[in-house]
């Protein structure tokens, strides 16, 4: 195989083999603790700008499909992993992890010591890097030094829809909503309730997840002022995940802002950074960030713990929220903020992913509460 090396902004390096496309890349490289969903991870627009490196050691082993992504496309900028798992085993495979990495142009690299590259991560925090098959050593360095990075950036604006559209699962004829097919497929319910979501970079299974609950999606591009979702009259408003720095997203606090009190409203990821900006907090960078399957939030009212998925590099800095505003989830493993609402508006957010896509189903009921959230209001 064809050596490819990850070099860090700090100068450290990393040597491996190559798979998925030859070139170079850069971003702010992270880390993946899920064990499963690399798929997902991939096609998962909150990447945008980022290499990922998965921390479970075989990548690999049951290929890619269709119907696993999470968008139409992958949106990583490179791909690190300790062992490639070269020939897929699994009945829905369709490619190889390395053939579909080689299609959409991603460069990948194998071989890498994961764990030495997580504890230096988690050590001196998220950094740029630079993932390269063709430059030496002290180029791909100044590459990575070079790069843009995260912080700053609207990456929204390059993965949002152009178009406002209804979402239907039967438009999906090649990635139907369930596995299960024909009379074992499981009916949708009729819809109870019209929303309106904003995409700041939303995976499928939101919608998906949004549908089984009775809501009726009608999907806008993240710059759509309030005065345009007011027209389309929705009985609520769902704000998405999404990559970049949420400060960096002026539009989008404003036109939440304008919806306050004005519907109901449940954000999730950066969704959730969105609406603590529309409150009138600010959002600070983590050190390396929350991404994987496996992270424990606190529910402050009812003492229950779950195990979230989640991917973000940012957090709500509780100290800039007003007094209106409830803390309602945290972390455990750092205390950072994991969920809030307002205490006189029918206004709530988590931080994580209660339709999972990667990862468990613990947080699911959160798209049932945004139904009973919208009733109560009405």
């Amino acid at each position: 195989m064809m050596r490819a090396l990850l070099a860090l902004e700090d100068g450290r390096l990393f040597e491996g083999e190559s798979f998925g496309a030859a070139g170079t890349s850069v971003g702010e490289i992270c880390f993946n603790t899920s064990m499963t969903g690399y798929q997902e991870v991939l096609t998962d627009p909150s990447y945008r700008g980022q290499i990922v490196a998965m921390t479970y050691p075989l990548i690999g082993n049951y290929g890619t499909n269709a119907t696993d992504q999470e968008s139409a496309e992958p949106h990583v900028r490179g791909f690190v992993v300790e062992e490639l798992s070269e020939v897929p085993s699994n009945w829905r495979a369709e490619e190889s992890l390395d053939e579909y990495l080689k299609r959409w142009k991603i460069p990948g690299v194998q071989g890498i010591d994961t764990r030495a590259l997580t504890r230096h991560l988690r050590t001196r925090g998220a950094m740029k890097a630079c993932l390269s098959t063709e430059l030496e050593p002290a180029e791909a360095v100044q590459r990575a030094r070079d790069g843009s990075g995260v912080v700053g950036m609207d990456y929204v604006r390059e993965v949002s829809t152009r178009d406002v559209y209804q979402w239907d699962p039967d438009d999906e004829a090649s990635r139907p909503w369930s596995l299960q097919t024909g009379d074992d497929a499981p009916k949708l319910p009729p819809i109870r309730h019209r929303i309106v979501a904003f995409d700041y970079g939303m995976k499928r299974n939101i919608l998906r997840s949004l549908r089984q609950r009775g809501f009726g999606v009608t999907v806008v591009p993240a710059a759509t002022s309030a005065e345009e979702v007011l027209k389309l009259n929705p009985d609520g408003v769902f704000l998405s995940n999404g990559p970049g720095d949420p400060e960096a997203l002026p539009y989008a606090h404003e036109s939440v802002r304008g919806l306050m009190g004005k519907k109901p409203i449940f954000g999730i990821c950066l969704g959730h950074q969105v609406l603590g900006f529309a409150f009138g907090g600010r959002t600070f960078k983590l050190k390396f960030g929350h991404r994987g399957a496996n992270q424990p939030v606190k529910d402050l009212r009812s003492g229950k713990v779950a195990i979230t998925s989640q991917n973000h590099g940012f957090a709500v800095d509780t100290e800039s929220l007003p007094a209106e505003i409830e803390i309602t989830h945290v972390n455990l493993n750092d205390g950072t903020v994991e969920g809030m609402r307002h205490k006189e508006l029918p206004i709530f957010s988590v931080q994580y992913h209660p339709e999972a896509a990667p990862g468990p189903h613990d947080a699911s009921y959160f798209f049932d509460q945004f139904a009973e959230l919208i009733e109560t209001a009405d």
